[in-house]
């Protein structure tokens, strides 16, 4: 496996395609006594899931920021985008990897690489954002280290998705 920054040269990673995955629960957020409190609650009926195409430029991922991706004999299997955020945190605006590639640890090195990047552009700390219905990419946040530092409940109301809610996440470095 090569994690790397993608470059020019390596532009066609930012390419690839989202793929379906598993709603199998969600994370439920409270804030007793001023902490963060969760407990995940399991779905009696799974559900797959699959996101709309982002359909990123070279451009606009350098401008706004970086991307780091991960190849497997030099395929690409996996991208984190990565955004300059304003409050000394680099946003992950969007992490992904290939069905056939998950749960081999792809996601954590591509984090890890992304680390050194941000620290060199003085960042303080990476922020995200995942859907509460997305127990998976919770549970990877906070196996990670990622801290929950809010709670959204608003975003989706005038959506099909209505009753789901995003959860903010912090890692400081």
């Amino acid at each position: 496996m090569k994690i790397e920054q993608v470059t020019e040269e390596t532009k066609e990673s930012l390419s690839l395609p989202n793929e379906p995955f598993q709603l199998f629960g969600e994370l439920i957020v409270t804030r007793p006594n001023d902490t963060w409190e969760f407990q995940e609650r399991i779905f009696d009926h799974p559900k797959e899931k699959i996101f709309p195409e982002e359909n990123y430029s070279f451009e606009m991922v350098s401008q706004k920021g970086f991307a780091v991706a991960a190849y497997e004999q030099d395929q690409c299997v996996g991208l984190a985008i990565f955004e300059n955020g304003w409050n000394k945190y680099c946003y992950l605006s969007d992490l992904k990897v290939k069905k056939d590639f998950r749960g081999k640890g792809i996601s954590k090195e591509m984090l890890n690489f992304a680390l050194h990047i941000a620290k060199e552009r003085n960042y303080k700390g990476i922020s995200t954002i995942a859907q509460a219905y997305n127990l998976a990419a919770n549970r990877f946040y906070l196996k990670y280290g990622f801290e929950i530092g809010g709670l959204n409940t608003r975003d989706y109301e005038f959506t099909s998705e209505r009753g789901n809610s995003d959860i903010y996440y912090y890692l400081n470095f």
